[in-house]
């Protein structure tokens, strides 16, 4: 398969590189730049005039609109470049650009290690980064549950499904699902605003990521070497309000035996969401740091898959 050789030197890429803040300045992110389509979109077409049917229907237009050209652009550019190693090259160091292992670990770990130090106003400041609730009133427990949640669901959201996806279709796959993905988190919202227009990419979002949680749960679950993470996994990942969140979150809140989730804030607005793992105590400031250790160790299954699939490749073109 070479599309998983492609996923792994891209992935080595991301973990090495990330995506530097002078190329960064020069060019942009392409989430950015897929973002600025569904900004303009959204403007042009999210109109509180129109009902809700059609609301609907141009939601789905243009997220069928930032989809296609994503995939399009994708694929001429995989198309375009040589069959040779250095074509391969850079087309994995495009393809790095649309995963988010190292992002993710280092914002995490920017929550850590105020928390470690009992700094709370730096802790919220930087859990603020990562989580769409409000931090103003969140004290330790909760600062702490609502890193490790975001680091359970943006495994699989920004690492798993991006890498199951490219490894499946390449590029092309890859960049689909990043266009989905950023299509959700932009308006795939549950509110007056978004619930029309969004309602498809929301749709759209959840059969993309059915797999990669259920995959990335597992993953989490196998760090520890005790059926229980399993157990509270299967029995607790249908709680959440998300179909596929809740499995990488219930399996984080059995391998660290802690609660996660339960009633939040978002704005104005207070969510009163059920308990993962309920029974268990909150999570510790240290809890972080070992919800870090997990996420590593539950990627290196993802990557030795992505090894062996690429040296079966190379031995059977040999």
């Amino acid at each position: 398969m070479i599309a998983a050789s492609l996923m792994l030197l891209a992935w080595a890429i991301e973990i090495l590189m990330g995506w530097p803040n002078r190329l960064f300045r020069i060019v942009r992110h392409p989430v950015v730049w897929m973002g600025g389509l569904i900004s303009l979109l959204d403007r042009q077409l999210n109109r509180e005039r129109f009902g809700a049917a059609m609301r609907y229907a141009l939601g789905t237009v243009s997220s069928l609109v930032v989809l296609g050209l994503v995939t399009a652009i994708a694929l001429g550019i995989s198309r375009a470049l040589p069959a040779t190693w250095w074509g391969l090259g850079i087309e994995a160091l495009i393809a790095s650009s649309l995963l988010a292992s190292r992002s993710l670990y280092t914002h995490v770990k920017a929550v850590a290690v105020p928390l470690l130090a009992n700094n709370i106003s730096s802790a919220r400041q930087a859990v603020s980064q990562i989580v769409g609730r409000s931090p103003d009133e969140m004290d330790e427990a909760a600062i702490t549950r609502a890193s490790l949640e975001s680091l359970a669901e943006n495994m699989s959201d920004g690492v798993v499904a991006p890498l199951f996806w490219g490894a499946l279709f390449g590029l092309p796959g890859l960049a689909a699902y990043k266009a989905i993905n950023t299509l959700d988190s932009m308006i795939g919202h549950r509110n007056e605003t978004y619930q029309a227009f969004g309602g498809f990419a929301a749709r759209l979002d959840d059969v993309a990521n059915f797999i990669p949680a259920r995959l990335s749960g597992v993953l989490i679950a196998m760090t520890r070497a005790k059926l229980s993470a399993f157990r509270i996994m299967l029995r607790d990942a249908g709680k959440h309000r998300s179909p596929n969140a809740g499995w990488p979150e219930a399996a984080m809140a059995g391998a660290l035996d802690v609660r996660l989730s339960g009633p939040r804030t978002y704005g104005a607005q207070v969510s009163d969401e059920p308990w993962l793992n309920q029974g268990a105590s909150d999570p510790a400031p240290g809890d972080v740091q070992r919800g870090l250790r997990v996420y590593v160790w539950a990627l290196l299954p993802l990557a030795l898959a992505l090894v062996f699939l690429t040296v079966g490749d190379l031995y059977g073109h040999g």
